[in-house]
């Protein structure tokens, strides 16, 4: 037997080391894609807030535009991308909506597992473990997917799907540019996609803007920078002139309601040991570091202008680019105190930081003596089997063992609380939300209230306390206006005539313009009195027609606070009917009124207006 082994026989062994790597990560995909939906599936659910994005499309196939309620220009979707996907999937397949989302959500979900792996499968390729045989399996996906949130929130008709699809194309596509000859149209559609970042989602702009600042300043030549720019402004541009002028703020009204550019630091560190502690979340985290530390090659490190110009299209610095930007991205989101849904808000820095090591290389040995080569493997081999382990168990555990109960803390398992709560154990339709307390009773008070007026939930869940509007009655009824919390299971039970807002002002700028409650439970920290509604709306502020727990004073003094020149301007900023000059007075001042604020005490109010107070009944 000849020892002398052949060129050929050598290329024939790479070549089928490739391919049974390649079969093995084909595998890899394949199984945790599908785990992933079925865990998904297991948990399907649309949230009351995931039904607030279906107002808006309602609205828009009625032709009303994209709005809440008619009438009122006020984004109360965070996600722009999303509120169209969701219109354009109703648009073209006719089918009822809540289907239309969690057709598009679990199979977003799906693909962004699976593009993330491809996307790390390609980077590992382009370095050295190229020839032998290495198994790539999967690992930071398993983690992620064992999470229960991130299986809740896979449907749950919020954006979440669509923001962790945007971050794992975003990935695939910077991997190629730094390992490939990407051709000027491959570059440009990169960055197309990175420019859709805030559109996905506002705090997206933070691995957007790093992975644009990265393309545009590596080595290339200036008109093909200038084509970059060009290209990757041009859609988020147009739509923020669009959105200042048409609804007069540079941001969602979502941003304004929770003070989005506030700090609340301690309850960010609640929220991110909440998604931590009872998962050992950290565990795998710093297993996978380890792996990732151990089979990586030293960086390069750049000693020029030109040279950093050059390392920027590099495997090393997209890692480095997923690695800072799933840092900041964790950051905002302890900074502004989380979320009060446990865990969603931190499932997009989770999933970038778990990116680079989406799928763990394992390669055989190809000698025994090689001590280096038999440490990475044992390392690797005992990393992957105690993640596969630990994601068992973790899949398997109660995060929230209470957690449909709102604590101290105002957390709470969002999806077992509603699951609880209807009694459904997947409520997914509109009527399953019938089965909410006071819902029924709202539906019913509406039906008996012919002549239209205000709704406000009393203390007892039988009934609402309608305010009713002045006389004469107009033909067919003043209308009606529900002031509830809860929004999207309360708008998608009732027709679009019905005008819905909320104290908390996602779709009530009166209420979002209100100074935020120091202490308030994290996302309802704003609450407008319901005497401010009364006055806005015309509605009889006199007793026995106001509920006995209400102040006509107060109604009072809250018509003359309405009257604040500037508290008008921004009222007619989204309600006044939208002319040329308008549109362009919104676009000059949309961070006038996004930083606007007054009193939500009618007293307070007047006073800080510097208006002449109402005579009150009773008072001298």
């Amino acid at each position: 037997m000849s020892l002398y082994t052949s060129p050929a026989e050598v290329d024939q062994q790479a070549s089928r080391g490739g391919l049974t790597s390649k079969a093995i990560f084909a595998v890899g995909v394949i199984v945790t894609s599908v785990l992933f939906f079925i865990g998904a599936w297991e948990r399907r659910w649309i949230a009351d807030d995931g039904l607030i994005v279906l107002r808006t499309v309602r609205n828009l196939l009625a032709g009303n535009g994209p709005v809440f309620n008619a009438g009122e220009r006020v984004e109360t979707n965070t996600s722009t991308i999303w509120t169209y996907l969701v219109y354009a999937g109703s648009w073209l397949s006719e089918v009822r909506l809540e289907y239309v989302v969690l057709t598009i959500a679990l199979v977003l979900s799906t693909a962004a597992v699976a593009v993330a792996m491809i996307g790390t499968f390609t980077l590992h390729r382009a370095g050295r473990w190229t020839g032998g045989i290495t198994a790539f399996l999967p690992a930071g996906v398993l983690v992620y997917i064992a999470v229960p949130p991130a299986r809740d929130f896979a449907t749950s008709g919020l954006e979440t799907c669509l923001v962790i699809f945007w971050i794992a194309v975003l990935w695939l596509l910077m991997v190629r540019w730094a390992t490939r000859d990407t051709s000027t149209v491959g570059v440009l559609f990169l960055a197309f996609w990175a420019g859709l970042g805030p559109l996905v989602r506002p705090e997206l702009v933070i691995l957007s803007g790093l992975s644009l600042v990265m393309i545009f300043v590596a080595r290339q030549s200036w008109p093909s920078r200038v084509l970059v720019f060009a290209v990757a402004g041009a859609t988020p541009v147009l739509y923020q002139i669009w959105r200042m002028g048409y609804y007069g703020l540079p941001y969602p009204n979502t941003a304004v309601s929770k003070d989005a550019g506030g700090a609340k630091w301690a309850q960010g560190f609640d929220y991110l040991w909440n998604l931590l502690g009872p998962y050992m979340l950290w565990l795998p985290l710093i297993l996978l570091l380890l792996a990732g530390v151990v089979s990586s090659s030293r960086p390069t490190v750049p000693r020029t202008i030109r040279d950093a110009q050059g390392w920027l299209r590099s495997p090393t610095a997209v890692v480095v680019f997923v690695l800072v930007g799933g840092v900041l991205s964790l950051v905002y989101a302890v900074r502004v105190g989380g979320d009060f849904m446990h865990g969603r808000t931190l499932l997009p820095a989770l999933f970038t930081l778990l990116l680079p090591v989406a799928v763990v290389p394992l390669r055989v040995p190809t000698s025994m003596s090689d001590v280096r080569q038999v440490v990475v493997f044992a390392v690797g081999g005992l990393v992957w089997v105690t993640t596969v382990v630990w994601a068992f168990f973790a899949a398997n555990t109660t995060g929230m063992p209470e957690g449909s109960i709102v604590g101290r803390s105002g957390i709470v398992d969002e999806r077992a609380f509603y699951a609880l709560n209807t009694g459904h154990a997947h409520p997914i339709l509109a009527s399953d939300y019938l089965d909410y307390p006071r819902m029924r009773a709202m539906v019913e008070a509406i039906d008996n209230t012919p002549d239209g007026g205000l709704l406000l939930p009393s203390a007892q869940f039988t009934y609402w306390d309608v305010v009713p509007p002045p006389l004469p009655i107009p033909p067919g009824g003043a209308g009606h206006t529900v002031f509830f919390l809860n929004l999207g299971m309360t708008s998608m039970n009732v027709g679009l005539d019905v005008r819905v807002i909320d104290q908390m002002g996602l779709a009530y700028p009166l209420a979002s313009h209100t100074e935020r409650l120091e202490n308030g439970r994290i996302g309802h920290d704003k609450n407008l009195y319901p005497d401010w509604v009364v006055a806005d709306l015309g509605m009889v502020g006199e007793h026995p027609y106001l509920p006995w727990y209400m102040d006509e004073d107060w109604v009072t003094q809250a018509r003359v606070a309405l009257s604040c020149a500037d508290t008008q301007e921004l009222i007619a900023s989204y309600r006044a009917p939208l002319t040329k000059e308008l549109f362009v007075r919104n676009i000059k001042r949309s961070l006038f009124y996004a930083g606007y604020r007054f009193d939500r005490v009618p007293e307070y109010e007047i006073q800080r207006c510097g208006l002449e107070p109402p005579i009150l009944e009773g008072h001298n």
